[in-house]
């Protein structure tokens, strides 16, 4: 009987979401759309908002000028799927008639999500061949770095400690040190 009623599913279309979105029918609810079902995204604690709040003042300032700093905002990833990423580095643009569906960069803050940002999220965003992708691992205090997109999943995984300086690819002039946003 389940995988009977399982085959009647619809997946939601991201553009169905957003107007149910912009009618106010998930007020006050804390979701996101992923392969077109809604799931309720985990609470926030403070180690996850301080990290998201160094993040932000050090992207802000650094990229300032030449690419967009978006926090805990939509992205547009294919006809199913409308996810909240931490931070999004996005090519300079209007945004104001639809959300981005291009990055230079990606990030999630992960502790209790973090098995569902190394798997689901990290192939949707391969699969919108997102260049580049890290996983802010708090309970490891590493980030990992995703690069080189390729068929649903990326070719280069790299793992970086404190004290270790990354450098983006989209701005390869560029360098973020670790230590300045993980504790």
């Amino acid at each position: 009987m389940a995988a009977a009623a399982a085959d009647k599913v619809r997946p939601l279309r991201r553009v169905e979401y957003d107007k149910l979105v912009a009618l106010g029918v998930f007020e006050g609810e804390h979701i996101e759309l992923i392969d077109g079902a809604l799931l309720h995204m985990s609470p926030i604690g403070a180690p996850h908002c301080e990290t998201v709040d160094r993040l932000t003042e050090l992207f802000v300032l650094t990229f300032a000028g030449r690419a967009r700093v978006r926090i805990r905002g939509s992205f547009a990833a294919g006809e199913f799927s409308e996810p909240e990423p931490d931070l999004s580095l996005l090519p300079l643009g209007d945004y104001f008639a639809e959300h981005p569906d291009r990055a230079h960069l990606v990030i999630e803050v992960a502790e209790s999500s973090l098995s569902f940002d190394r798997g689901r999220k990290a192939r949707l965003y391969a699969e919108c061949a997102i260049p580049e992708y890290w996983v802010v691992n708090l309970q490891d205090r590493t980030v990992e770095v995703h690069r080189t997109p390729k068929a649903g999943q990326y070719e280069q995984i790299g793992t970086h400690h404190k004290g270790a300086r990354l450098q983006l690819v989209a701005f390869p002039d560029v360098e973020i040190c670790v230590d300045d946003f993980l504790r």
